[in-house]
């Protein structure tokens, strides 16, 4: 290579999404050949393969790959092959970049399996004559991949390179698998895991662990023992009335995210959120924390509308409250860590006569929201006499 001459390495796959598999696989390969530029470039169209139904967009594709490479040396993420669309062949995207840097020498960077293949890509002739080669190989295939590279040096003169890798062995295809049965986290960059919870990809479900640790991180260290009792509770009563267990441990965990904020920061999010709120709500730092809550766990983790919608009325209660929102809310009010007169008279009702534990609790917080001088808010009033028809036949 000349000197001052750019050495570019081009990674290229689906990244669908992209796992620490192949930045561990990106990493060896600039260790190995010392890129002044590693550019990742996601496909449009695979040739080889068909995207599955659930697959990300290319914009996303893309959002994840730039969260992934962070802090990597040299590295950039490429949508070249994003915006020319259409199926992504290789020889098209080298010829782009060699009239972009038209004085680099580009390095496709591979898997060992595509070095296998190499001889059968599109337009493989002029490639050979155009591009070097880094394949990534394993101790175990390093004899193997040695007599292919051997091969393509020999009959086509191709500079090609092994480097070992010795990152994860996952496929994103088994991710994907993962992320559905609320698995995969140690393969994915935070970043990106966050990223995949956040707009629902892949019919992803977070893991619990991770949801009580972003929940910790918002919380008022106070407040943390009362939602995990919240939590133990809500899944205890779920299992009682037939409620799903899941949903209600995602309810539990999330329903105060916004709890320790002040009333201005929670009208910000109101804001944010496109959030329409009454003028009691306005007022009340206590009745906000539900409704910012709800639209955090809808927007920020990814949570369904079953579950946004027990965290919206955990507080207020409302007439004709789903078995979600009924658990949530007596949860939230019978939780281990509560030790008010009348508690332990509330425990046991909630587990024989739901709706009768429910009429109680929210005439106890009439009561003690009287006895502070305030109104109850008319959700909590109308809740009351949903449940007295509902119970008494009146």
């Amino acid at each position: 290579m000349k000197p001052g001459r750019e050495k570019i390495g081009i990674f290229g796959g689906t990244f669908d999404p992209v796992h620490l598999g192949h930045i561990g696989a990106a990493r060896a390969a600039a260790d190995k050949l010392g890129f002044t530029k590693l550019l990742f470039i996601p496909v449009s169209v695979p040739p080889h393969k068909e995207f599955p139904s659930e697959a990300a967009s290319g914009e996303m594709r893309l959002e994840m790959l730039r969260l992934a490479v962070k802090g990597i040396e040299n590295a950039e993420v490429s949508d070249l092959e994003i915006k020319r669309g259409g199926t992504s062949y290789t020889d098209e995207t080298v010829r782009s970049l060699q009239e972009k840097y038209p004085d680099a020498e580009l390095w496709l960077v591979m898997g060992g399996d595509m070095l296998d293949c190499f001889e059968e890509w599109k337009s493989f002739e002029w490639l050979a004559e155009n591009v070097s080669i880094c394949a990534l190989s394993r101790l175990a295939d390093t004899g193997k991949l040695e007599a292919a590279a051997l091969t393509l040096r020999e009959k086509y003169g191709i500079k090609v390179v092994l480097a070992e890798n010795d990152a994860l062995e996952i496929s994103s295809s088994e991710l994907r698998a993962m992320l559905k049965k609320r698995k995969g986290l140690e393969f994915l960059s935070p970043e990106v895991y966050a990223y995949i919870i956040k707009n629902r990809l892949f019919g992803s479900r977070a893991e619990f662990g991770w949801l009580r640790e972003r929940a910790k991180e918002m919380l008022d260290p106070k407040r943390v023992a009362h939602v995990l009792g919240c939590e133990e509770e809500a899944v205890a009563l779920s299992g009682r009335w037939g409620a799903d267990e899941d949903d209600a441990r995602c309810a539990a965990i999330l329903h105060d995210l916004t709890k320790k904020l002040s009333l201005e920061e929670q009208l910000i999010l109101c804001e944010k959120y496109g959030i329409m709120v009454d003028i009691v709500e306005s007022r009340e730092v206590k009745l906000l924390h539900s409704i910012t809550g709800a639209a955090m766990a809808e927007h920020e983790f990814g949570m369904p509308r079953e579950v946004c919608q027990a965290i919206r009325w955990h507080t207020t209660g409302k007439a004709g409250m789903s078995l979600l929102e009924k658990i949530i809310y007596i949860s939230d009010y019978i939780e281990p860590t509560r030790a008010f007169d009348g508690v332990g008279k509330l425990r046991t009702l909630a587990y024989s006569d739901l709706d009768s534990a429910m009429l109680e609790g929210l005439e106890m917080t009439v009561a003690e929201i009287s006895e502070r001088g305030k109104t109850p808010h008319q959700n909590t009033l109308s809740a009351i006499e949903y449940f007295k028809r509902s119970i008494l036949g009146q």
